[in-house]
């Protein structure tokens, strides 16, 4: 019958009785999004199976080439070091996770929150972390310099550090804990304090005792000490990522406006994200710097930078799925921000305050721009989380997580890596949101400051 058509059709254009423009214009071809729609699927969706393999891509190298590390005093001048290659960015890719098959990601919507290890309550909880040592143990930091390891419904001393900790300060304390890449067969973990006489931050090494139930406090080495003008904005987030190096995110040293122009200055280590080699210490604690950190060679610059124009970076994490660093940087007087942190980049403080000028001098050549801000109607200090990968929410698969200290609020966005795509306000809560944190199956909590633990559930 079509064939019959098409030979009418064809005969009555070549008489000249129908214009072929016309016709044309008429029938129109279908794009492809409306082809994919008339026959009833989604263009969007790439089907992967639980049996089925993505296609096969060669990626770039996660971060450059394998580095060529040069030893580093945690007192010492910047070393000489060899200049980087040219600086190869590796595509954001997000993959439909195994487990959606054939079904694309939900729309985000609402959830509630529910308590975990309701019997119990801790001092000024900062930070959740769960070693891949497969015992799926939780340790919790808290700010006064404890850290309690969570078995079944109770908790244990790990390290207690309180006699060299400083927690005077709002901001300051125990704040960060990395464990090592091979902790289950080296029993190394990082912590990141405040101390005092100077003030200043420090970066330590620690290891476990026999069981691995208990640290050694007496075997602490320093590895990194950097002096703090001020007791505020001390950052205080280390995490082992691509590539096995060490991240550690310093703020611009305090009081209110940088008044010291740390954020601008990359011959500081305040104001920025760090990479460093800890992988063999020496005995002296001394890190090594990555060949392919961006600012190594640049004269004046410290070569440990990854990332800098920081103003506190509070809570950075990195996309299990993808390797992208997500970052909260908590702003001055009217704006947090959420920045997708590139290597070498400059995230604008104090010439910013999130997307609009902070300074009178306001030149935004060269600036990185956040991926979304808010202002003091929503709150006032934002606490950065994860992008969600766990199976418990198919509608928050893929989105990044992040809250307010302040408010209790906490929302998610998906990014397309160049605009966000959608963005919903998750859960309005009481909380004091000092922190969220990701155990081994991409499952997220969020730590209250008052001393409990939740983690999102379904309304209803």
């Amino acid at each position: 019958m079509r064939i019959v058509l098409a030979a009418i059709f064809t005969a009555l254009i070549g008489m000249g009785c129908i214009d072929a423009d016309a016709v044309l214009e008429a029938f129109p071809t279908p794009d492809s999004s409306e082809v994919a729609s008339t026959r009833g699927f989604l263009p969007t969706i790439t089907p992967v199976s639980e049996y089925t393999s993505p296609p096969t891509i060669t990626p770039l190298p996660k971060f450059g080439l394998a580095p060529t590390v040069t030893p580093m005093s945690r007192f010492g001048l910047a070393p000489t070091v060899t200049p980087a290659p040219t600086f190869a960015f590796a595509p954001t890719v997000t993959p439909v996770p195994k487990w959606q098959g054939f079904v694309q990601a939900e729309p985000l919507r609402e959830l509630d929150i529910e308590r975990v290890y309701p019997g119990l309550s801790f001092d000024r909880p900062v930070a959740l972390a769960f070693p891949e040592d497969g015992a799926r143990r939780g340790f919790v930091v808290e700010q006064a310099g404890r850290i309690l390891f969570l078995k079944d419904e109770d908790a244990d001393t790990f390290l207690d550090i309180r006699d060299r900790v400083n927690d005077r300060g709002n901001e300051e304390g125990l704040l960060g804990l990395a464990f090592d890449p091979d902790f289950d067969s080296n029993g190394l973990f990082y912590v990141y304090y405040t101390a005092n006489g100077p003030r200043r931050s420090v970066i330590s090494r620690f290891s476990v005792g026999p069981g691995y139930n208990t640290a050694d406090p007496g075997s602490e080495k320093v590895i990194l000490e950097v002096e703090q003008p001020y007791a505020n904005h001390n950052g205080g987030q280390i995490l082992f990522g691509p590539g096995d190096f060490l991240y550690v995110g310093l703020g611009d040293g305090g009081s209110a406006g940088d008044p010291k122009g740390h954020g601008q200055n990359t011959g500081t280590l305040l104001g920025t994200i760090l990479r460093l080699d800890v992988s063999s210490l020496d005995a002296a604690g001394s890190y090594a710097i990555p060949s392919d950190n961006p600012l190594v060679g640049v004269a004046g610059a410290r070569p440990e930078i990854w990332a800098y124009g920081l103003r506190n970076p509070w809570r950075f994490t990195f996309d299990s799925e993808t390797g992208d660093m997500w970052a909260a940087d908590v702003g001055q007087n009217a704006l947090e921000e959420v920045d997708l942190v590139r290597p070498g980049l400059n995230y604008g403080w104090k010439i910013m305050e999130g997307d609009e000028c902070f300074s009178r001098s306001c030149d935004t050549r060269g600036l990185e721009l956040p991926v979304t801000v808010y202002g003091r109607d929503d709150g006032c200090s934002i606490t950065g989380g994860y992008v969600y990968r766990g199976t418990r929410l198919p509608s928050l698969y893929g989105a990044y997580v992040y809250g307010d200290f302040c408010s209790g609020k906490i929302w998610a966005l998906r990014f397309d890596g160049s605009r966000v795509t959608e963005s919903i306000q998750l859960a309005d809560t009481k909380l004091r949101i000092s922190s969220f944190a990701e155990d081994a199956d991409g499952e997220l909590y969020i730590l209250d400051l008052g001393g409990e633990i939740y983690r999102f559930a379904e309304e209803g």
